[in-house]
């Protein structure tokens, strides 16, 4: 049985609402005025409140601003009593928070009927509110799985890994490893799926899944560009799937302290090796290349460098750098890599002074895009 909630300062009003709704079988409650009507609400959670537009201290629009203003509420059918008929006095209603408006004098007929399509939309968007709360749900323990695929951290040498992963929404399409091949070759890459939520998350599990199994077949994984040119052949875009991915792929050799890698689209890895002067010097590491799934048959090119005794290397998404700025300009990649600089020449480094330093950077409340960082640091 519905609850019904009236307010209104005729007791005349009062008397044959509640006559006639509890005699159709509603549970009707009756406040005199907008104070004690809004104590009601807030107490018995109606699933309709026929409010009187016209009432001394709070009037109608003023409870209903209030009754819409709570989540709790959210849901609650909110008619409006009014002898007033114009169309700016509607706008202002339905500014307010009106779902609906009786006039004055009541037709009882027309009143029967509007609780009835109130209550058929009351109950609509409460079983809405259940389908939003299960899929939010399913979305958390989705987005929980995912995060679990995520490598840990690692403490020792002789590389001595870190991470942070922002998604923009619960899931999101970056994802990022390393692993070591044998004892002498380590894998390390990060990638981007373009879009946010779930369509990304999927192809980004998919890859991820992918090569922590070694299931790519004729691929050599110690040869970046062949690694490239595997997914690229197997996560082609079609007309039903418009999703295509940045990635960044290298291969440590520990023995000769060698890095081989390839890209795919993705902003370049950054090298940062300490001097001896106190300076860092950075090396920008990318090759060029589509991203993957956009062409077939794409050949994607390696590079080699030498990494020195206690260098570090940041793999990243673009969100990290792509932050929009009050003049509508974008934040940028010089600039971040200034920041990797500075923060690298620090004696007590950890990630969580950059994503920190980013959310104040950053303009808007929440980051626009996922955000990805892995600090790969080599031992002497």
């Amino acid at each position: 049985m519905e609850n019904i909630v009236i307010i209104d300062d005729d007791p005349a009003i009062q008397m044959l609402l509640k006559r006639t709704l509890a005699s159709r079988g509603y549970e009707v409650t009756v406040a005199s005025n907008g104070a004690d009507g809004l104590a009601q609400v807030q107490a018995l959670h109606p699933a309709m409140v026929i409010c009187d537009w016209v009432m001394p201290k709070m009037n109608g629009l003023d409870v209903c601003r209030h009754v819409k203003s709570l989540p709790e509420l959210a849901t609650t059918f909110f008619i409006l009593l009014t002898s007033k008929g114009s169309v700016e006095d509607r706008v202002e209603g339905l500014d307010a928070g009106a779902d609906d408006f009786l006039c004055k004098p009541i037709e009882m007929f027309e009143l029967e009927a509007r609780i009835r399509s109130g209550l058929r939309l009351y109950q609509l968007n409460n079983d809405l509110q259940r389908q939003k709360q299960l899929l939010e749900t399913e979305l958390a323990e989705a987005a929980d799985y995912v995060c679990s695929l995520l490598p840990e951290p690692s403490p020792s040498p002789p590389l001595v890994v870190d991470m942070r992963f922002i998604p923009s929404s619960q899931l999101g399409g970056d994802s990022f490893d390393y692993y070591w091949l044998d004892d002498q070759y380590a894998v390390m890459y990060l990638l981007d799926v373009s879009g946010h939520g779930l369509r990304a998350a999927l192809p980004s599990v998919s890859v991820l899944n992918l090569l922590r199994s070694q299931a790519l077949k004729q691929v050599n994984y110690r040869q970046p560009g062949e690694v490239l040119a595997g997914l690229n052949e197997i996560f082609q875009m079609t007309a039903r799937n418009d999703k295509y991915f940045t990635i960044w792929y290298g291969v440590y050799n520990q023995k000769n302290r060698q890095l081989t890698y390839a890209s795919a689209g993705h902003p370049p890895a950054l090298l940062l090796s300490p001097q001896r002067n106190g300076t860092i010097h950075t090396s920008p590491l990318k090759t060029p290349g589509f991203p993957v799934g956009m062409f077939p048959n794409v050949v994607y090119e390696e590079a080699v460098c030498k990494v020195a005794p206690n260098s570090s290397l940041y793999l990243f998404s673009d969100g990290i750098y792509e932050l929009p700025q009050p003049d509508g300009e974008l934040w940028g990649l010089d600039r971040f890599t200034r920041q990797l600089q500075d923060y690298r020449l620090s004696p007590d480094r950890n990630l969580d002074q950059i994503i920190a330093q980013m959310k104040v950077i950053n303009q808007n409340l929440a980051f626009d895009d996922d955000l990805s960082l892995l600090e790969i640091n080599f031992a002497h």
